[in-house]
């Protein structure tokens, strides 16, 4: 996917949305310096060209009784192109995985898992992750503390 060039105003747009992206057009607008019509312009330019792909609430994931974030690694019987989709397909199916990435190194993906109690994931575990096909392994690693977490991406600076 081609990189967009973001000028400096698209980035105080993008930095300000990231910070609040309930913020009003005019708000925006004066916190950038712009107009509220050129505002308006540069923001729909920035979600047309998928910059921004969406807007979202962040939910408090233990304020809604999920406490329990467990780091997953997965390796496959096999890494054939077909395997890979399959697995893609299947564990993006289920709402307690978070995030799937696949890796390099020994393990073929790591998974952010959450749910409400270790039982919860024990029912995760044996109900849905090992009934996916093509599964050589699984190693769950729990988090005990979270220490930072953000959404918000470090924007380069224009050249």
């Amino acid at each position: 996917m081609p990189k967009h060039n973001l000028d400096e105003i698209d980035r105080k747009i993008l930095s300000e949305l990231q910070a609040d992206a309930r913020l009003t057009n005019s708000e925006l607008a004066d916190r950038v310096g712009l107009s509220p019509s050129p505002c308006l312009r540069r923001l729909r330019n920035l979600e047309k060209a998928g910059v921004i792909n969406r807007y979202v609430a962040l939910v408090d994931q233990e304020k809604v009784g999920l406490p329990v974030s467990v780091f997953v690694s997965i390796q496959l019987e096999r890494q054939r192109e077909e395997e890979l989709d399959k697995f893609d397909r299947e564990v993006s199916r289920h709402p307690e995985v978070l995030e799937c990435y696949l890796m390099t190194g020994t393990r073929d993906y790591l998974l952010r898992v959450v749910t409400s109690d270790l039982s919860a994931y024990e029912r995760f575990l044996k109900e849905k992750l090992t009934r996916i096909d093509g599964v050589a392994s699984i190693q769950s690693s729990f988090a005990l503390k979270q220490i930072k977490y953000t959404n918000t991406l470090p924007l380069p600076a224009v050249d």
